[in-house]
């Protein structure tokens, strides 16, 4: 409406008011009005109303003036819009205030759920993973050796009563249960009981080199970290390398920082679904925001999988 007037007096109709009090009050609600469209309105209506009203706010000018060049005119009107393009900077602004406030929200709500869900891969898909280890094994024994296929089934209750603890405490985490949060996690000394059920449960033999002082010197969060990866390693082993036959876990302090290597001889290959799992990414992101470093890849004779975790943060 008010580029209409504007146009409409340019071409020589009268205005019902002079440039006093009525047109300042116009322009200045021009102005804010642009404020208010950059600061609320979508993306492409904000480019469109708050161009136009930035456009009229600063040609308002033209009604009651004539410029002695068009050089002049230009400027007025360069002039005068600088109170637009302030109200639209102050309303991009809140408008990014805004952005990044709902980014703060949403990476909040995600942490708590990649947590969780770093847990369950980590805990559960390895315990899993055993009772299937040990289902095959018993299914191959058969019925002739009830020995053996009872002992078998003894590994798949006590695999399964762990994933069941590993699902309640997740579930307890998810409550907001504060005993969930401040139980302990496995750590350093629970790699040798986890060594010797990956071993059970399949051909592979583990080593694990390991300095029986260590766990006194690691705070409990580093090697909850540390069991997370072997655990991990062993799962992929179990699913990509099944014709390993010996895994080394050594676990080393170097340089304020905890150095987790494990190694296999097996030959790594695409899981039963034919492509490769998430667990190392995800761990790979978690040891990024610590400081951390995670590299697997092939080394002759097999596979290697190096972690370097902070002792402090």
């Amino acid at each position: 409406m008010s580029l209409a007037v504007t146009a409409a007096r340019l071409t020589g109709h009268p205005l019902p008011y002079d440039a006093g009090m009525p047109g300042l009050a116009e322009s200045v609600t021009l102005m804010v009005l642009a404020g208010l469209t950059v600061r609320w309105s979508p993306v492409r209506g904000a480019a469109v109303a708050g161009a136009l009203a930035g456009l009229a706010s600063a040609v308002w000018l033209l009604r009651f003036i004539s410029p002695s060049s068009p050089l002049e005119g230009v400027g007025a009107c360069a002039f005068w819009s600088i109170g637009t393009m302030v109200a639209a900077g102050w309303g991009a602004y809140l408008r990014s205030l805004d952005a990044r406030r709902a980014r703060a929200t949403a990476d909040d709500r995600a942490a708590p759920r990649l947590r969780l869900a770093g847990d369950l891969h980590d805990f559960v898909a390895h315990d899993i993973s055993e009772m299937v280890a040990h289902a095959q094994a018993g299914r191959v024994v058969g019925p002739g050796d009830p020995g053996q296929a009872l002992a078998a089934l003894e590994r798949i209750e006590r695999a399964g009563q762990r994933a069941m603890s590993a699902l309640d405490r997740t579930v307890l985490m998810l409550h907001g249960d504060e005993l969930a949060t401040t139980s302990p996690l496995p750590g350093l000394t629970e790699l040798s009981g986890l060594a010797g059920r990956f071993a059970a449960a399949g051909r592979a033999r583990v080593r694990v080199n390991l300095d029986p002082d260590l766990e006194g010197r690691v705070p409990r969060e580093t090697a909850a970290t540390a069991f997370r990866i072997v655990s991990e390693s062993l799962t992929n082993v179990r699913r990509h390398a099944p014709d390993a036959t010996l895994v080394d876990v050594t676990v080393t302090v170097e340089s304020a920082a905890l150095v987790v290597t494990v190694r296999n001889d097996g030959v790594a290959g695409p899981g039963e679904d034919g492509r490769g799992g998430f667990g190392l990414p995800v761990l790979a992101d978690h040891l990024g925001s610590l400081g951390g470093l995670l590299r697997a890849g092939p080394v002759p004779g097999g596979w290697s999988l190096a972690a370097r975790i902070p002792l402090a943060p």
